[in-house]
Parts: structure tokens; sequence; C-alpha cells
């Protein structure tokens, strides 16, 4: 507190303070008001009623839906099944509307019921369990598009038209549309909320859960509801979508995940946590539709969409990083220190070479000194990497004796384990790069568009010819590191989260690949690749002997190479590595060009294997690539697992996949299975760390 002219100490001003507990908020309509102004110049005509309501109608679902969002991100959590839960709260909507009669009111109690449960699943799982949001909600998002595609396969069907009005027409014709309603009536239900203990609650434990927990707040029970409200959010969401749509979609909501979170980081909502309100999401959302109108507008290709909300994710995640603590602002003070300490150094005359510590992980096996004496000397290293990894085996050869069981007679193991292995060899290539990055401690949710675009990219340029195949393949490999060094050096560097680069680059490598192949995917893969895929070398599929060799490399690198020693190092402890002389920007850099050039080799695999590249041909890749890390005894939080447990995870995965097909299960089965796997693995893996 300042003192006055006459020795009385002055009052602070509340403007100030007003302006910097909303300035995340200010920011928000400052940047609509920019992106509209723009968006007037362009159109020949001005803003009228009708664009006015359909510009709301067309935001209302993503507002919605990141206003749920970001009652998790301010408690510092992420919750990716958002998307998921919309598709199933449409069809389970749409399906029930064509056999029962009811008030509408009764459809949106449904609706918001369905996203609660969900929520109430994830709360549970985080908030009492103390699991990762990040898996939890991963693996939920898969269980619930296996849940969708069960309750409807394809989109159909239809809703009664008086719904659709009560969400998307007019309350006073030509004056207020309903969007608007919902959207202020959402606002107004925040602010009764934030008015509540739980309320403030939220914001504490989002600020500093210890502190929230030594002054008497059940943590736990703010998440459970914090995510349970966020599902309800997801929920009416979902029946905003239903009504505005009047159908149903099995997959209309995946896609929305992105959006979704770029108008909560638009929003200004910060991803640390402990920040932010509801209000924004809808200038953010707001933000996100005229971009796409100013595109339009423009002429620009709608291909282009998916690249803009990626950036704008990003641009908005470094905006939003003004603050003295933020990751963006320590990495600058970091790099101005180190030139400051370089600087004074070499005016000292001191030698700035010095030998790099050689960084050893003590849950990796290492060479002993003396020679075993007995089978006790030789398993004591490996214990630990056996007792995470073994579980996989074990359930791998359960997995085969009721395979070889159902199939009686008719199973042949030759033909079997040669089939098993070529579909595996997919699921391990990814093992060694999505595994690189999770031991590290992040995530990478890139790869199903690098995998679609190395497809692509490489159909695209053969032509299936041989000859082209010899310069494309360089190029594509080129690509892959490419991406994943701009991926590594924006969390490095940039501060910001593994889980939004990524997903942020999936958009823009969508938008790539929509790009170059003009939405529709030309060519087909050269024959060299279909023969490694599909042909035949001293009695075996030529990829066997290339994945032989893979395993060999993948399990070198990670134990017995300084890279992979450096990688346990960060991923257990990054502050304690860089004081060992671990270079940890290097090695997390590192390890994301490993996962997109393993990614790259799958989306070339897998144009060999089925001959030409797909749009999508990725998707199905994601939740199976970290499942089989998950599955192989790897911590999500770093530092701890084995590629041995890896490609025991990719067998396991692949056996029971194969089992499932040979079932006639659908594949929706077959995703609830595996997300329930991965959820199954990190309950009985997960590591209690003591304080």
């Amino acid at each position: 507190m300042s003192v006055g002219a006459l020795g009385k100490p002055e009052r602070p001003t509340l403007l100030p303070l007003t302006l910097r507990r909303h300035q995340g908020l200010i920011m928000a309509a400052a940047f609509f008001l920019a992106i509209f102004t723009l968006l007037q110049l362009s159109m020949s005509s001005s803003f009228g009623y009708y664009d006015v309501s359909s510009t709301l109608g067309s935001c209302a679902t993503i507002a919605l839906a990141a206003m749920g969002q970001s009652l998790v991100v301010i408690v510092k959590g992420l919750d990716l099944s958002a998307g998921a839960v919309i598709s199933l709260v449409n069809v389970t909507l749409v399906v029930s509307m064509q056999h029962t009669q009811a008030p509408a009111f009764v459809w949106v109690l449904l609706g918001m019921g369905v996203g609660a449960i969900i929520g109430a699943f994830n709360g549970v799982l985080v908030a009492y369990m103390r699991l990762q949001p990040i898996v939890v909600t991963l693996a939920s998002m898969f269980i619930c598009q296996g849940v969708t595609l069960l309750v409807m396969k394809e989109p159909g069907g239809s809703v009664p038209p008086e719904f659709s009005s009560m969400f998307v027409g007019d309350l006073i014709p030509n004056l207020v549309p309903m969007p608007l309603v919902v959207l202020v009536g959402a606002v107004l239900f925040w602010g009764l909320i934030r008015q509540t203990r739980f309320g403030t609650n939220l914001f504490a434990v989002g600020g500093d859960e210890e502190a929230a927990r030594a002054n008497g707040i059940n943590t736990s029970a703010v998440k459970f509801f914090t995510y349970v409200l966020a599902g309800v959010f997801f929920g009416f969401a979902g029946v905003f979508l239903t009504a505005q749509t009047g159908s149903g979609d099995p997959l209309i909501g995946p896609p929305l995940l992105l959006p979704i979170f770029v108008a909560v980081v638009l929003g200004g909502t910060p991803l640390s946590g402990g920040k932010g309100g509801l209000v924004g999401c809808i200038f953010g959302a707001l933000t996100l539709i005229l971009t796409t109108n100013v595109l339009l507008v423009m002429n620009i290709s709608t291909y282009y969409s998916t690249i803009v909300e990626g950036i704008l994710l990003i641009l908005a995640v470094l905006g939003s990083s003004i603050s003295q603590q933020s990751p963006l602002r320590r990495q600058l003070r970091f790099l101005r220190d180190r030139v400051r300490s370089r600087e004074i150094l070499r005016a000292r005359g001191a030698s700035l070479n010095r030998r790099p510590l050689r960084v050893y992980d003590p849950s990796q096996p290492i060479i002993p000194i003396a020679k075993s004496t007995s089978f006790r000397d030789w398993l004591r290293p490996h214990e630990e990497t056996l007792r995470f990894s073994a579980p996989s085996y074990l359930a791998l050869a359960v997995v085969l004796i009721v395979t070889a069981t159902a199939f009686g007679s008719r199973f042949e193991f030759s033909a079997y384990l040669n089939s098993l292995l070529v579909l595996t060899s997919f699921l391990a290539v990814l093992a060694l790069g999505q595994g690189s990055v999770i031991l590290s401690g992040g995530l990478d949710l890139s790869v199903p568009w690098m995998i679609t675009l190395a497809g692509v990219v490489l159909t695209g340029l053969t032509l299936g010819s041989n000859e082209a195949a010899f310069w494309a393949l360089p190029l594509v490999i080129s690509i892959g590191v490419l991406i994943g060094f701009v991926n590594g050096a924006i969390v490095v560097v940039l501060g910001v989260s593994p889980i939004v680069v990524t997903l942020a680059m999936n958009g823009v490598l969508q938008g790539a690949a929509l790009i170059f192949s003009n939405g529709s995917p030309i060519g087909f893969s050269p024959p060299i690749f279909r023969w490694l895929m599909t042909g035949a070398l001293a009695g075996l599929t030529p990829i066997l002997w290339f994945l032989a060799a893979f395993v060999v490399f993948a399990t070198l690198l990670l134990s017995r190479t300084t890279f992979g020693r450096r990688l346990y190092a960060v991923g257990s402890n990054q502050t304690s590595a860089r004081y060992a002389g671990v270079p940890v920007g290097a090695t997390v850099i590192g390890a994301y060009v490993v996962s997109s050039v393993c990614s790259c080799l799958v989306g070339i695999m897998l144009s060999g294997f089925s001959g030409q590249a797909f749009n999508g041909m990725g998707d199905a890749f994601l939740l199976p690539s970290i499942a089989v890390v998950v599955v192989g005894g790897t911590l999500i939080g770093g530092g701890r697992g084995h590629y041995f447990g890896m490609l025991g995870g990719a067998l396991l995965l692949t056996a029971i996949a194969t089992l499932l097909s040979a079932s006639l299960l659908p594949d929706a089965v077959r995703q609830m299975i595996f997300g329930s796997i991965v959820l199954a693995s990190v309950v009985l893996l997960k590591e209690r760390r003591t304080s």
C-alpha cells in the first residue's frame, strides 16, 4: 500500500484489480471484436439477424462443451472424452425419440444424465483412484465411441420438429434467437455456481491442491463433482447439437475435440489451472466460427480450417503465457541466465568444453562388472523389468490358448503366428515412438494424422512406381523428422503442454493431408512395399525380418544407449536430470522425433499392406499406440518401462483383436475392450510413489 502526499495510506483502486482478475475474458472479447471487424470488412453486406442467429447456433455446441472443459482445466485436468460424450448423447436421443414420445425436458434431462454418468466415471478414477486424467479420459473416449457405435452404426434417424425449434428457433421472432437464450442461461448457471462454496473451492484446488487440502477442502470431492458437472455440460452440448442437426451421427463428436480446446484457451482459461471462467468460452467459440467464415469469404479451402484451429490453439496458449511464472517466461529467463553465465566464464578464460555426465537409470538392466554365478545373480538387475513386463506375456499365453481352443481343428499354428506377427508389426513400431515420448513424461496425440500424411504423400508422389520410391521414402521420413522436431521444440522452448501441442499438430497434419490430396488420396503403394507386407521371403512375410531387426534396434536404443538412459532420467525427474548434466531439451525433442519417424514408417507399412492410402487411415492407432505401452508396464508419468514389455503389449492387443474379429463381434466392442484394458493396466501397474 502506497503513502499519499499528506502521509495517509492510499487505498488500492479497484479498477486495476478488476482488470487483472478478468484479463483473460477481456482479451477474449478483444480478439473476438478484431475477427468480427475483419469479417465485416470482408463482407459485401453487414451482419443481419439471420447471420447473428446462424453464428450463435453454429458456436453454441462448441461453447457449451468448452464450458465443461474449462471446469476441468481450472482444476488442472483435461477431458479428452468430450467429443465422444456428445456423440453418445446425440445417438441416444435420436434412437430414444424413435420409440418413445415424451416432453422435451425429459430428453434434455436424459442427455445431461448420460453426460453426468460418464463424468462420474471419469471423476472416480481421477479423484479417488488418483489416475492421470489424460489416460482415464482417453480410455473413456474410446469406450464411449464403442457404445455409440453399438447404439447407432451409421448416420440416420430424426427428431421431432418441435424439439429442434426449442433450441434453434426464435424466442421472439426476428429479435431474440433461442441459441442466445441457451448461452445466457448457461452463463447464469455458472454465475450461481461461482457464488457457492464449491465455486470457490474449484479455483483453490486448481491454484494449489496441497494448500487447499491443508485448509480443510475435500479436494477429491471437488475434483469428482467437477468432472460430473463437466459431463453435464457435454451432455447439454449433445442435446443442442441433436436439435440443430435433427438427426443422429455416431462420428459427429470426436472432430469437435480440437475446436473445444481452442475455444477454452481463446476464452481466457489458461491450461495451468486455478484461473479462468466459462463466459470467455462463448467469445472463444464465436471467434473460431467467425475465423472459419473469414476463410470462406476469402475463398480459402475449408481444408485449411483444422490448420487454422491448430495454429490458433498454440498461439492462444502462448498468448496466455504472460505471467512471470509462465513456462515461456521461465524458459526465456533460463536462456538469459545461461548466456550470461557463458559470458562470465568466457571473460574469465574458463573452458566451456566439459565432458557430459553419463546417466544411468537404476530400473534398467546394467551390465554387471563380474560374471553372473547363478540364475539369481542374473535375475536381480532384471527383476523390475520382468515384474512389469511379464503380465502382458502371461496374458498373451492365455489368449493364445483360448484362440486355439476356439478354432479347434481349424487352428494352424504356423499360419496363425505369421499373421499375428505381421499385424503386430504396426503396433511394435509405434510402441517405440509413443513409448519414447511416454518415458520422457509426455504423450503424442499427433500419431493418427502423421500416419495418414505419410501414407498419402508416399502414394501420391510415387503413383505405384518403385523407381520413385527411392527418393520419396527419404522425403517422407524427413517430413516425420521435421514434424517431430517442431513438436518437441514447442514443448521444450515455449513450455506448452505436450497434449496441447500434439493435439494441435494433429489438426495441422489433417489439413496438410487434405490439401496435398485435394480431399481424395490418389495413387497406389509401390510394389516393393506391397511385397514387403504381403510377399514371401525364406518362408516368411518379408516384414517379419524387418520386425526382428527393429525389435533388436529398439531394445538397444532404449536400454543400451546414452539417449535411452537420458529418456529415463528426464522422465523420472527433469530437474534432477538437468543438474546431472543431461541435455533435457535435446532429449525431449529427440523423443518426439523418434515418435514421428515411427508413425511415418507405420504409414508406409499400412499403404503397402492395403495397397493404397486413404484419409483417416491412422485414426484407429491412437489408443492402441498408448495401450501397448501401458499394458507393457510403462509408467504413464515417465521414467519406467522397457521395450520388451511394450512388445508384449503389442502382441497381446493384436492377439485379442484377432480373437475378437474371429468371434464376429463388432469393431465397437473392440474399442470398448481396448479402453477397458488400458484402464485396468493403469490401475494394476501404477506406481505408488511416496512424497
